[in-house]
């Protein structure tokens, strides 16, 4: 995730670069035609395209929330597996006491849900905490984030067992584990269901189509101004369809995705500290980007 603004104007600017330097070649082919060899069929009269910017402007906005608010689900999501977690932690060692394996177990969760998440290895964090027990018993299971919370409700239910603990505490600690399965639902369900193609692909179809225009519409006015103006325009309505592009995918291996790394590592800690096992130190941003 982009933390620093300046870096994050920089990466879009260099992003959509490309498209920009195409938009004002179009527009001074535009111009050319029009004021040296006078081709008056590229006068078009402006009132259609400014109907069709306003029309494509109130979509863009409504994509643009659409996008954001998946991306905000997303972070409010790991917002509460972060919470779980920590607090999963705290029952495991003051309730249970005696148990590190199974705050091994929570701190390797995060890392194994941002693996399966992100479709990124993370099979060093992942084989850095998790007990040797734990991993030979998930090795195998399709859902390797499911199975670990599988296994630490085995083993909070053994304990509790072995200790005669009261069995409403022990329905306290598997609400979280619920909880913590609920969250992991939900960013589930946000992975494996991307907007529909009338958010995705069509925006961007529809932004080139009206930088097309953009310029016919303009150049009898502006006249050799025409590129400036036009490029202008053309630079709002993509930077609109860039920011929604990036927001709509909030586990992708992007600068603008969610820094869940970071998160991962902050559970972590959270976790083993009260161990007090060696701590890895926190991941900070590099560039002005957090992974």
């Amino acid at each position: 995730m982009i933390v620093d603004q300046r870096i994050g104007l920089r990466i879009i600017t260099k992003e959509i670069f490309g498209v920009i330097l195409l938009m004002a070649a179009w527009d001074f082919i535009v111009v050319i035609l029009f004021q040296v060899f006078h081709q008056e069929w590229m006068e078009q009269p402006s009132l259609p395209t400014s109907l069709i910017g306003s029309a494509l402007a109130l979509f863009m906005g409504f994509r643009s929330n659409s996008a954001y608010a998946r991306w905000w689900e997303a972070r409010t999501l790991w917002g509460a597996i972060t919470n779980n977690s920590r607090s999963f932690g705290r029952q495991v060692g003051t309730l249970l006491k005696d148990r590190p394996d199974l705050m091994m177990g929570m701190a390797a969760y995060p890392h194994a849900l941002r693996g399966a998440l992100g479709n990124v290895d993370v099979s060093a964090d992942v084989n850095r905490l998790l007990p040797p027990e734990m991993a030979r018993a998930i090795a195998g299971w399709r859902n390797q984030p499911n199975a670990i919370l599988y296994q630490l409700g085995l083993g909070v239910s053994d304990e509790v067992d072995k200790k005669g603990i009261d069995g409403a505490v022990h329905g306290q600690i598997d609400r979280i584990l619920s909880d913590l399965a609920n969250a992991q639902g939900g960013l589930e369900r946000i992975r494996n269901t991307p907007l529909p193609m009338q958010f995705s692909a069509l925006p961007r179809a529809l932004v080139n189509v009206f930088c097309i225009l953009l310029p016919l519409s303009m150049v009898q006015t502006l006249e050799w101004i025409t590129p400036l103006g036009s490029s202008l325009v053309g630079i709002l309505f993509l930077v609109l369809d860039k920011s929604a592009n990036d927001l709509q995918e909030p586990f992708a291996s992007t600068p603008h995705a969610l820094p869940m790394a970071a998160m991962a590592r902050t559970i972590e800690i959270d976790v083993v500290q009260p161990t007090g096992l060696p701590l890895p130190p926190p991941i900070t941003a590099v560039n002005g980007i957090q992974p």
